[in-house]
């Protein structure tokens, strides 16, 4: 696209200036997929430049990331206090260079508690803001709503019930759907990965996904490993496979089974976590996205999840939804089993694990619901999402 000049003559527009800043690696694949879908949209009509804070993906899509994005990726409310300090210096560093270069919009990608605050100081200083992926207003610290109407031109959602909630309290919202929900297949093909891993076509198989956090594996794997121990003596059969997220969590995982003496029937694999989950019939797994994932791939899972003592205190009396995993919180019923803290034991996880296994009528009923929830979020997110920022950057 070019600017007419007073003469009548044509020249092209300056490039497209958008500024990103993501905090972990879930946020680093949005914000690839939003990069290349802002090019496909732009089609060589105006260039593209990205600056801001991301990871690898981002980095190759062509983000010239200030500041490394693992300095953005602390999880927990006592977890953050500690690197706070530090946190805050870089917010403000990187507002003053966002501010002495405007950006003509930009986008936080999660990230809530550094982004929302970034966001509110560009956004009164005129530059167009908006955040990608709610924070959990909807659940906790709802006192957030006033401050996100003050910050953002827009949100864009993952999940419908998000965008209802904005809608509710007047934020110009976009659900614009879960990449995801586009990249794995509505009927994933077991046999084709059991094969792609090596393993039997045949016999009961579970998927033991940890955490991608060190913090996650810390608290997880020990009564993870008893429960495959607890499962294994009711169920020679089973053989369980182990995608670790990082060669750090492989190390750390490996260390807890060895101290553990288990003699589990056991593959480590470094990353893969869908190929896994498509294999398996069914999947442990600590709270967060692996349960979307394993919703995807229509597989019956037991959710667990353990925080810091500090932290489950405080969310304990802040926290206002009856669920806590994705594809309960989609379905709006309790369709997957979870633990939290002492509820996380190997006879509770162990029960609801061969539960999922041998009960077919259950494993149906699941499938089912999950291909619903499935075509739900199926909304080309990426492009929806680059849609939205070219309208919000006044370039529709």
């Amino acid at each position: 696209m070019d600017e007419t000049t007073d003469t009548g003559r044509t020249r092209p527009l300056p490039p497209l200036r958008i500024a990103m800043v993501a905090g972990e690696a879930s946020g680093d694949q949005l914000g690839a997929g939003l990069i290349h879908a802002l090019r496909e949209q732009l089609a060589g009509r105006r260039e593209l430049m990205v600056e801001g804070i991301g990871g690898p993906e981002m980095q190759a899509a062509g983000c010239r990331s200030l500041y490394p994005m693992e300095a953005l990726s602390v999880m927990g409310l006592v977890e953050v206090l500690r690197h706070l300090p530090g946190l805050l210096r870089l917010r403000r560093r990187l507002a003053r260079q966002l501010l002495a270069e405007p950006p003509d919009v930009f986008v936080g990608i999660d990230a809530p508690d550094f982004n929302l605050g970034l966001e509110r100081r560009l956004h009164r200083q005129g530059i167009r803001t908006l955040h990608y992926v709610s924070p959990s207003v909807w659940a906790w610290r709802g006192y957030r709503i006033k401050r996100i109407v003050r910050s953002l031109d827009r949100m864009l959602t993952l999940f419908p019930f998000e965008a209802e909630f904005y809608r509710r309290h007047a934020v110009p919202v976009t659900f614009v759907g879960h990449p995801l929900a586009e990249r794995i297949p509505l009927l994933p093909d077991a046999t084709a990965a059991r094969q792609q891993l090596g393993l039997p076509e045949r016999g009961p198989l579970v998927a033991v996904l940890p955490g991608s956090r060190l913090g996650e594996v810390q608290r997880l794997a020990q009564p993870f490993i008893e429960t495959l121990q607890w499962c294994l003596e009711r169920d020679r059969g089973l053989h369980f496979i182990v995608p670790c997220a990082s060669p750090r969590t492989r190390e750390l995982f490996e260390s807890i089974l060895a101290r553990s003496a288990a003699d589990l029937p056991l593959t480590l694999l470094d990353g893969r976590a869908r190929t896994a989950m498509t294999a398996a019939d069914a999947v442990l797994l600590a709270s967060g996205t692996a349960a979307l994932e394993a919703m995807l791939h229509k597989r019956p899972m037991v959710v667990a999840y353990r925080l810091a003592p500090a932290t489950h205190w405080l969310m304990k009396r802040l926290v206002r939804v009856p669920h806590y995993s994705l594809p309960n919180l989609l379905a709006g019923e309790s369709l997957v089993p979870e633990y939290i803290q002492d509820e996380v034991t190997p006879v509770n996880l162990g029960q609801a694990l061969l539960n999922q296994l041998h009960n077919p009528a259950r494993r149906s009923l699941l499938t089912r619901r999950f291909r619903e929830l499935h075509t739900e979020l199926q909304h080309n997110a990426d492009q929806a999402a680059a849609a939205a920022v070219l309208e919000v950057a006044g370039h529709a």
